[in-house]
């Protein structure tokens, strides 16, 4: 039996692009993330969201789809780090909110 590597990652790119973005996928995002939390099973939906909300760098914002308005989340990610929360959509199946971290 023969073993084969493959190397996944690839190599690290020498300089980050003029954007910023250094992670070497070729592109970067233009818009706002969403994350649609609906599909999240209850038992790590906030923890998904607080991951989510730390990749974002402060100035930028992060959308999420949520099944209720999510006043108690909204309130632990202003106790990480200062934000500003802006209504898309106020229900009545899903609300859609910006969380914004302010820079």
């Amino acid at each position: 039996m023969t073993t084969q590597h493959v190397d996944i990652l690839g190599s690290a790119p020498q300089e980050p692009e003029a954007t910023g973005h250094s992670c070497g996928c070729g592109g970067h995002d233009e818009a706002d993330p969403v994350l649609d939390v609906r599909a999240i099973p209850h038992a790590i939906r906030h923890a998904t969201v607080f991951g989510a909300f730390e990749a974002i760098a402060p100035g930028q914002a992060l959308v999420i789809v949520a099944p209720h308005l999510p006043r108690p989340l909204l309130a632990q990610l202003a106790e990480r780090a200062p934000i500003d929360t802006e209504v898309l959509v106020d229900g009545p199946d899903a609300w859609t909110v910006r969380i914004t971290r302010r820079a």
